[in-house]
């Protein structure tokens, strides 16, 4: 019976101490309870041992000077904990010092026999005879207790009425209730010669402890909520210790009691004792694989593929997931924040080679400007003298009755050479826009209704699907009637003779979005990435001068906007410009 109640409170404590460590590992409060609940422990394997197996001299030695040192260590955890509790505070290291130092002297005192003259144990009966260094241990054990009672009695205090006030108040009766009992069955009453209840010493402070944990715990020790709390959180812990315990359960019931059952059948003899040794070595092999596989499974294997993930990713494979299945547990949450963070990494990557992208075409389009004005000057002024001279003959030859086809020739050659410098002039020196509050829908139209005049415009089939419920935006509305009228001459020259131009308007994402769609001969990859690069085109040579695009996207950049091209040489090319509408703080100004 003795055997069962020892081993009870052992299985309790134990589980007690794994449930509230858990709760919260990083508090030092719970990292002090579960230490307190350690030596505890061992108290009770002390005295399971002692009470059950041992009935030697030598054993009541060590069984006495086991409860000296474990009751000095206990009231050690005490003092930490009134210390730390509830603040979660640092244990003062100089103090600590201070007060454990009496432990250095007599710790080795009960080691080497000091604490008594004579101790025995003949079956029921208990006989111990102590020394004056004994009741000095005694007495310091007391002082420790009583100082953390102390410390935890000025705390409550100092938190009276609050829930810290709560939970010291029911700590400090916890601690009172250990204490009473643990002094009637260890001091009172083996003083009067009465050591009946000395091996239920371990037992009595059960009581004590479960309320000192319940209130750690904030009250809820062992309630259903804080149960799914704990597997939610710490889900890993559990499932490493569920395995320990139930591997070490099952391979004790199924290999260790027939062994041994097997083993001594006949007797406890060298023979009996060789048998049991070496089948139960083999027989834990196979608890000890099977251990190991569920470890690799749960931990191993999983970090495995994580860390293969993440050597990827440094690697530059931004993006890589690593492919596990979905868990509550830490792995399964540090698997999906990695996978997260690659995904994160690669789109803002992804963000800055295009935000780079655009500074580099910015950089393009203002050097180019640049140039582009200074050539434009440059060419203009000899090039009107040379019209005009040419001009000039012109009248002459037409006056003498001479042949002017060579003339007409030369001057259109010249009106060719003024449409690109002042498309040079126009790209170079685009004046700033004249914000106004407009409805874009309205220069859609307009645009449409200005390359309507072009014949050749008017035989391919249009298509408009404008929302009627878009918010307003602050733009120049001739500016970005040059670009809606510039995308729908390119989509115009881009189709051969017959098909569809679609537009369409609709709002997302605080933004208006239009886009302009064509069924032509779409545009290659290559050619994408210089679409808006300045004087490339598409177009045959003489057909245009590859500046309409880049002064299209300079006007929609300089609105805060975006233009962004879909094509392929199949389904055409779609156009996409998005403007951001108005704010109510604008519309009120």
């Amino acid at each position: 019976m003795l055997v069962l109640l020892h081993l009870f409170a052992l299985f309790l404590l134990v589980l007690l101490g794994f449930y509230v460590f858990v709760n919260d590992p990083r508090s030092r409060a719970n990292q002090t309870f579960a230490a307190f609940i350690a030596f505890l422990a061992l108290w009770t394997t002390k005295d399971l041992i002692f009470w059950n197996f041992f009935d030697e001299y030598w054993g009541s030695e060590l069984w006495a000077t086991a409860s000296f040192t474990i009751a000095f260590l206990m009231q050690c955890s005490l003092i930490v904990f009134a210390w730390v509790f509830p603040e979660n505070a640092r244990s003062p290291r100089k103090k600590a010092a201070v007060i454990f130092s009496p432990g250095l002297i007599l710790i080795p005192a009960a080691f080497l026999g000091f604490l008594w003259t004579r101790i025995e144990r003949n079956g029921d009966d208990f006989f111990i005879e102590l020394t004056p260094i004994a009741y000095a241990f005694v007495v310091y054990v007391y002082f420790l207790f009583f100082y953390g009672s102390y410390v935890l009695f000025r705390k409550y205090r100092e938190y009276k009425g609050t829930q810290r006030g709560q939970q010291l108040g029911a700590i400090i009766w916890a601690v009172a209730l250990t204490g009473v009992l643990k002094t009637a069955a260890n001091i009172i009453l083996p003083y009067f010669g009465i050591y009946e209840l000395l091996p239920f010493s371990s037992i009595f402070v059960l009581p004590g402890v479960l309320i000192y944990a319940y209130a750690i715990s904030n009250f809820r020790l062992f309630s259903l909520q804080t149960a799914l709390d704990q597997f939610r959180l710490f889900p890993l812990t559990y499932k490493v210790a569920l395995s320990i315990a139930s591997v070490a359960i099952l391979s004790f019931i199924l290999f260790q009691i027939p062994i041994a059952w097997w083993a001594f059948r006949e007797g406890m003899d060298a023979e009996a004792w060789r048998r049991y040794i070496v089948f139960s070595v083999v027989s834990a092999l196979v608890p000890n694989l099977l251990l190991l596989l569920l470890v690799v499974r749960i931990i191993s294997r999983p970090l495995q593929r994580i860390a293969v993930a993440a050597v990827k990713v440094t690697n530059g494979e931004y993006g890589t997931e690593a492919d596990l299945r979905k868990s509550n547990d830490e792995i399964g949450l540090l698997a999906e924040t990695f996978n997260e963070m690659s995904r994160k990494m690669a789109s803002d990557i992804d963000e800055l080679k295009r935000m780079n992208e655009h500074l580099r075409r910015s950089d393009r389009l203002a050097a180019i400007g640049t140039l582009a004005a200074g050539v434009a000057h440059e060419v203009n002024n000899p090039l009107a003298s040379v019209s005009s001279m040419v001009q000039m003959l012109e009248r002459e030859a037409r006056a003498k009755g001479d042949d002017i086809e060579q003339h007409r020739l030369i001057l259109e050659q010249i009106e060719r050479i003024k449409r690109v410098t002042r498309d040079l002039t126009d790209f170079a020196r685009v004046r700033p826009a004249a914000r106004t509050e407009i409805d874009i829908n309205e220069v859609v139209r307009s645009s449409v209704r200005l390359a309507s005049f072009d014949s050749d415009f008017r035989r391919f089939e249009l298509q408009l699907e404008l929302s009627d419920e878009l918010p307003s935006v602050s733009a120049d509305a001739d500016q970005l009637q040059q670009v809606f009228l510039n995308l729908l001459l390119n989509a115009k020259d881009a189709m051969a003779g017959s098909g569809t131009i679609k537009i369409r308007s609709d709002a997302a994402n605080e933004s208006i979005r239009v886009s302009v769609s064509d069924t032509g001969s779409g545009i290659s990859f290559q050619q994408k990435k210089q679409i808006f690069d300045p004087f490339f085109t598409t177009k045959p040579a003489g057909k245009g001068t590859g500046l309409g695009l880049a002064v299209c996207y300079g006007i929609v950049t300089a609105h805060g906007g975006s233009i962004d091209l879909e094509s392929d040489e199949t389904h055409g090319t779609t156009f996409t410009i998005r403007l951001p509408v108005l704010s109510s703080k604008e519309k009120s100004v």
